[in-house]
């Protein structure tokens, strides 16, 4: 049986991809990147998709082709790689699009170009002289992490760089995951990853308040005054709490969900399909609840992080955790027991190396169901009766660690046709070194020499509507005082509820101050009780946009910070935020705000909405060294969508499961917990 559109490429299919790609480089080295599936062009998926829906599909049905997009670098004999970008159809084992791309774009980072800056360090005697002149404590080892080198400045020469923050780690514990943040080296070493060299080692200034920005103030035992901030339980400080006795999630009758052909799921009235890819992670597809159409596409597009220390380098410091190396690449391989509980189903992804052999990278993508307290509940006061239910809901998560950082995300479904997306970061904060004693204006100290910088996370979803349909039109809604009015307000308690259409691409805010609440409408289709159009909502988290200044590198590489939320006519292949290029970009090429600028009519068309949200990151003490998760979500509710309660129908049910802390009495009436 063929495989479904819209699952990923099997080993096998990534295999066929990477031979013919192989046959047509016959005498030069080819470095692959990535080979992923290629997503179907969207008018043909949506033939496939309507025999698909209406129980039309036959095995002589017409389907879109299996499309291979490689990822690849060409090494010539001047040793400089170019990049490529081919599109394989794996079906006839040709390639059908072929691209090379301009040397002012750089492709996306792998893990092993990492690798190639520790041995770079290695090698080069410039860094270890720079190193050198530093008198680490007897047992403390050197810890060079690589990240992205961050915004070209203008006027450098755009080669392809990385950098390496640096770190010592306290051996003398010998406890490999001790907590080497703590100790941070104020050294850069910069990498020229054509050359292979290190052609530069940033000395960073270490001072505080009324310190140049320049100036270098730390004196050679640079982390003497530094402080042990451990997090693994065997080496936290005071060892970990006795008291917690287990909660455990059981499900005696199995999952409420079904899962087929390791992408479809089945649950509650939804239904949708699951996949993943190197850039994006998890991805939804093909949305219904009871039958009818809610979504085409859901993920996340990107997420830019920027500094705010002026301190040269820092000012370059600005991650794009999606469009520099992929979130999926940096997925984690999930553990049972411990990032998802309950009855869990994984989802496993495909990755490459660097010669294209694919292997599966295992439990990437989690499903289960989780309880989320009470759904609805009315209690009839005259005859005590309550009618109770409980929210549950089936989370779609996967988990990415970048470097110092872990984000957990997910999308969430409910019984009463609701979706959430949601963001949760974690992890260490980026720290650097500060000198004993100082404060500094650009973060705050939270353990002894360590200084976490101020920074933002922005944050951007992807929402590609199909309500009921794939003409939609986008509209905001605002609620008003109202005028006093002898006629229409005579007591002064009337507020207006406002409706304004965006008939053209646009990027918008949002205003709590208005209940500005976003629509996605079928205009063509009427709920039958109300009148109005059949819709989906949500209220854009007015959390705060992009800092950086307008016309700074920051900004300029980052536009889609500029609003909580932009609305596109559909494009195939417009699927970033920032652009298909972020590594090392001066400005956002192909994102969101150069699709608003076609200003498209989007009023009763195939719209995208993009929805941008974040955490401006002034880190407190309690962030170290682990922060607790700071939770971030997009709540798309129905609205006029159903003709009722879509969960009145849920079960309330007692669950017997539950007892009483002592059995013997009532814990209400005996005044107890």
């Amino acid at each position: 049986m063929a495989p479904h559109p819209f699952r990923i490429l099997s080993v096998e299919e990534t295999q066929v991809a990477r031979d013919v790609v192989l046959s047509l480089h016959p005498d030069v080295v080819v470095d692959f990147r990535e080979i992923y599936l290629q997503e179907p062009a969207k008018q043909g998926m949506k033939e496939y998709l309507d025999l698909e829906h209406s129980a039309k599909l036959s095995p002589t049905s017409k389907r879109p082709p299996r499309l291979a997009k490689c990822q690849y670098d060409i090494v010539g004999s001047d040793r400089i790689p170019e990049y490529h970008e081919s599109i394989v159809d794996v079906g006839i084992r040709k390639r059908v699009r072929h691209e090379v791309i301009g040397k002012e774009n750089h492709a996306s980072l792998t893990l092993w170009e990492f690798q190639i800056l520790l041995e770079a360090c290695k090698k080069s005697d410039m860094w270890q002289h720079a190193v050198a002149e530093l008198k680490l404590p007897d047992g403390f080892e050197l810890v060079v992490e690589p990240w992205p080198y961050g915004g070209l400045d203008i006027g450098a020469e755009n080669r392809r760089y990385f950098q390496g923050l640096c770190f010592a780690q306290d051996t003398r514990n010998g406890n490999a995951d001790s907590n080497f943040y703590a100790y941070p080296i104020p050294l850069i070493p910069i990498l020229d990853a054509h050359k292979k060299e290190i052609i530069r080692v940033d000395r960073l200034a270490t001072g505080g308040k009324g310190d140049p920005l320049s100036g270098k103030t730390h004196s050679e035992r640079v982390v003497d005054h530094c402080q042990a901030g451990e997090y693994v339980p065997e080496l936290v400080k005071g060892g970990i709490r006795k008291d917690l006795k287990p909660i455990n999630i059981t499900q005696p009758e199995g999952p409420s969900f079904k899962i087929t052909d390791e992408s479809l799921v089945e649950w509650q009235k939804w239904r949708f399909r699951v996949s993943f890819n190197p850039r994006e992670g998890a991805v939804i597809h093909d949305v219904h609840y009871d039958g009818r159409s809610v979504l085409y596409r859901l993920s996340l597009s990107e997420m830019t992080v920027p500094y705010c220390d002026p301190r040269p380098p820092f000012h370059r410091k600005q991650a794009f955790d999606f469009g520099d190396g992929g979130a999926g690449n940096c997925a984690n391989n999930l553990s049972l027991g411990c990032d998802c509980l309950g009855l869990i189903k994984y989802f496993d992804g495909v990755v490459v190396d660097s010669t294209g052999e694919p292997r599966v990278h295992p439990n990437v993508i989690c499903l289960h169901e989780q309880d989320n307290g009470i759904g609805w509940k009315h209690t009839n006061w005259r005859t005590g009766r309550a009618v109770v239910t409980r929210y549950r809901e089936l989370v779609v998560q996967f988990i990415i660690t970048l470097a110092n950082y872990e984000y957990v995300f997910a999308f969430k479904f409910d019984q009463a046709g609701g979706i959430t997306i949601e963001a949760r970061a974690t992890g260490i904060v980026s720290v650097v070194n500060i000198d004993p004693g100082k404060t500094s204006d650009y973060g705050n100290v939270v353990s002894g020499g360590v200084l976490a910088q101020n920074h933002q996370h922005i944050f951007c979803a992807r929402i590609d509507p199909a309500i009921d349909g794939h003409s939609n039109t986008v509209l905001h809604e605002e609620s008003h005082t109202a005028p006093w009015d002898k006629e229409k307000n005579p007591n002064g308690n009337l507020y207006e509820v406002r409706k304004t259409i965006v008939n053209r691409s646009a990027g918008l805010d949002a205003a709590p101050h208005h209940n500005r609440v976003f629509k996605v409408i079928n205009p063509n289709k009427r709920n039958p009780i109300s009148g109005s159009p059949v819709a989906y909502k949500f209220t854009p988290p007015p959390t705060q946009k992009l800092l950086a200044t307008p016309g700074s590198i920051q900004a300029n590489r980052a536009l889609f910070g500029q609003h909580h939320v932009w609305v596109t006519k559909y494009q195939d292949n417009e699927l970033y935020a920032a652009g298909r290029f972020t590594l090392q970009s001066q400005l956002e090429r192909g994102g969101v705000a150069d699709m608003v600028k076609r200003n498209d009519e989007v009023v009763n068309e195939d719209v995208v909405i993009w929805s941008v949200f974040g955490l401006t990151h002034n880190p407190r003490v309690e962030d170290w060294p682990v922060m607790p998760v700071d939770i971030f979500q997009v709540n798309l509710r129905p609205s006029d969508f159903f003709t009722a309660n879509p969960a009145i129908d849920v079960p309330s049910t007692k669950n017997t499961a539950s007892v009483l802390v002592d059995d013997k009495k009532d814990c209400c009436t005996a005044g107890k917990l």
